[in-house]
């Protein structure tokens, strides 16, 4: 968006660095100027200075400095074009723009005026929730019990939902009005257009976006019920995968600390402000992504990411790390903190006490060795073939880090572990990022190297054709034969059955898995749009460990899990009208099509092969955690008895999973 700068002079003339300064830091007069203490650096004596006269800020302890524009940019974390959006806005100004056309710009204003009209929505909710707080013994109990002060409650904006289907009929007294079901409020009944509140009968946490607006709400019960924890849908103002909770109010936190701190609830984040850490944030019902933590460098350098220490725990550190290799410049930290399985941020802080939680934050995991443990993930580095493929598995992580001093120190600590030089390395990974995009015309494609759900393996001809037919690999894959030197196909009557005429003779060739992965999340993704109620029997762990299966998987049981919340069980007929141009439509489609997709058997068989194939795919995950420690038991005495302790683990599940043959 290119805006001309005669309309940025216009608009700095037009609006008051005061005002805008005064949102967010109090200010008093002091001679000709406003003095207040510096949003940007922590500091008992104020040294921050507003001047209406020149329109500028300046702190004389840290040296910030700017106008109206930069200072929301550098304080509510938004961008330029955000900034500028943000000021016209409040004096009524438009914004040009000469790459946009009349026809755009006007849905452009209709869309920001829809966005501040749901938001003024959602801040009148928002203030009858806490009406309601003070008025409920209930809900107030809940939040002492888990230590939350009033002045966190106040500051947070903490609430309740009262029982009742409707009781935001006493605040909206258009209940009808399509503003709150579009605010995500109310929920609208597709057979009979029946209207009723999304929360009831739940502590409610307010999510505000970078200006302090209410976009959203997350709602925990007080009791058993299920689901525990219910978010606000995806609407024009809220998008889960942008937005973090708490970040509003941590803001100055960011600074004074020197840090973020990411946790996986707003649970977290309200009692670790309570325990003397208000500098966390949370995601909001889903993983890390790149947007998240592009937004946390705007404010901070350092992002330390807290998980559990569990296998569900260790994925969602996975996928942060995916969403951060990016943004990992020389300049900023990105660590990981794993706590034990038993504990969360709030109850290990009131186990051991803030200063150790202190320590472990220091200490976390600093970005780089955890790349080297997730390429190393179930890889023998004492072996050649382990050693290849971290190779493999290191090259898209590494390839994502920019260019700098940290992913060139990378390559050759890369190197140095699979035993090769760094140069050697670095040829090796270009070779096969050249090879990507296609190859060079007139030769075969290589056999795909994963297992298509139904089809055979890489290594093994088509089903149907024991002898082989004309399946032949690349001529360029290096299986040569004779001594002439030159690749041959692989054909019917050739080498592949004249070389080893006796059985014995031919090499041991290891067994394949009988139940691809693949195919193992494709029969849970077909029982579970078969019988979406079978989703209310899982436990959180359950429903972790299918949320985190590789795409496309993982976000199809994330979107299946959304609706469960939002709307109940649905039958499949529902749900595919739902899924109509959804990333997940291919998939959801392909598994529940063909005689395949026919779920035979009584609910109590569905239920239980639903529960087998979770306790392999926990098992998986138990090993490569198990393959990790074996690594780690060098340097740390913790690790056999971690080892040990998920040991047990996986022979319980195993009592009830066999081994795979």
């Amino acid at each position: 968006m290119s805006i001309p700068q005669s309309f940025i002079q216009e608009l700095l003339a037009r609006v008051d660095v005061v005002d805008i300064v005064g949102r967010y830091v109090q200010l008093k007069k002091g001679g000709a100027n406003f003095m207040g203490l510096c949003p940007f650096h922590g500091e008992k004596s104020p040294s921050f200075s507003v001047s209406p006269s020149k329109q500028f800020y300046h702190c004389f302890g840290c040296g910030k400095n700017g106008n109206a524009i930069s200072f929301l940019m550098e304080h509510a974390g938004m961008g330029f074009v955000e900034a500028v959006q943000d000021l016209a806005q409040q004096v009524g100004l438009q914004v040009p723009d000469d790459d946009v056309s009349p026809q755009e710009r006007e849905r452009a204003a209709a869309q920001r005026q829809k966005q501040a009209t749901l938001t003024d929505v959602l801040e009148k909710a928002g203030e009858a929730y806490r009406k309601h707080l003070r008025e409920s013994p209930r809900a107030v109990a809940y939040f002492k019990g888990r230590g939350v002060s009033g002045a966190i409650a106040k500051r947070y904006g903490l609430g309740y939902a009262p029982e009742g289907w409707r009781s935001l009929a006493s605040v909206f007294p258009e209940y009808d009005s399509p503003l709150l079901h579009e605010s995500g409020l109310v929920i609208v009944n597709e057979e009979d257009g029946k209207r009723y509140d999304r929360f009831r009968d739940r502590v409610m946490f307010p999510i505000r976006n970078v200006k302090g607006e209410c976009i959203g709400f997350g709602g925990r019960v007080l009791g058993d019920d299920k689901p525990k924890y219910l978010n606000s849908p995806e609407t024009p103002v809220f998008h889960k995968g942008r937005e973090l909770y708490g970040l509003f109010e941590a803001r100055t936190a960011l600074r004074e600390h020197g840090y973020v701190l990411v946790t996986e609830g707003y649970m977290d984040v309200v009692a670790l402000a309570q325990l003397g850490f208000p500098n966390a944030v949370a995601t909001l019902g889903t993983a890390c992504t790149p947007d998240h933590v592009h937004k946390l460098f705007r404010f901070t350098d350092t992002v330390v990411f807290s998980f559990d220490g569990d296998a569900a725990g260790r994925r969602a550190a996975r996928k942060a790390l995916d969403g951060a290799l990016p943004y990992a410049t020389d300049t900023r930290s990105v660590k990981f903190l794993f706590l034990p399985a038993e504990h969360d941020p709030d109850s290990f802080i009131r186990a051991h006490g803030t200063d150790a939680f202190a320590r472990h934050v220091r200490d976390a995991l600093p970005l780089s060795r955890f790349l080297v443990e997730a390429a190393s993930e179930a890889c023998d580095l004492g072996q050649t073939e382990g050693r290849a493929r971290m190779a493999a598995n290191a090259r898209p992580l590494w390839s994502a880090l920019p260019d700098g001093a940290l992913k060139r120190q990378l390559l050759g600590e890369l190197a140095e572990l699979a035993q090769l030089g760094a140069s050697d390395l670095s040829d090796l990974w270009s070779h096969a990022a050249a090879q990507e995009p296609g190859r060079p015309a007139g030769r075969a494609a290589a056999p795909p190297p994963s297992v298509q759900p139904g089809g055979p393996a890489a290594d093994e001809p088509p089903r149907g054709d024991p002898q082989g037919g004309d399946w032949a690999p690349a001529r360029d894959e290096g299986f040569s034969h004779g001594t002439g030197g030159g690749a041959k196909p692989w054909r019917k009557g050739g080498d592949w059955k004249g070389r080893w005429r006796n059985r014995d003779e031919r090499p041991p060739q290891p067994r394949l898995p009988s139940t691809p992965a693949a195919g193992r999340c494709d029969h849970a993704a077909r029982l579970l749009l078969s019988h979406m109620e079978f989703l209310e029997e899982l436990s959180h762990e359950d429903h972790a460990t299918l949320c985190a299966q590789p795409a496309p998987h993982g976000p199809l049981f994330t979107w299946l899990e959304g609706q469960w919340h939002e709307q109940g069980p649905l039958a499949w007929a529902v749900l595919r009208e739902s899924l109509r141009e959804h990333d997940c439509e291919s998939l959801a489609v392909r598994v529940m099509t063909g005689s395949h997709a026919q779920t035979e058997g009584d609910a109590a068989e569905l239920r239980a092969e639903l529960r087998d194939l979770l306790d392999r795919m926990l098992i998986e995950d138990i090993k490569r955690q198990q393959n990790l420690l074996i690594l780690q038991a060098a340097r740390d005495p913790q690790a056999l008895a971690q080892y040990r302790v998920l040991e047990q683990r996986r022979q319980a599940l195993q009592g009830i999973a066999p081994r795979q043959p």
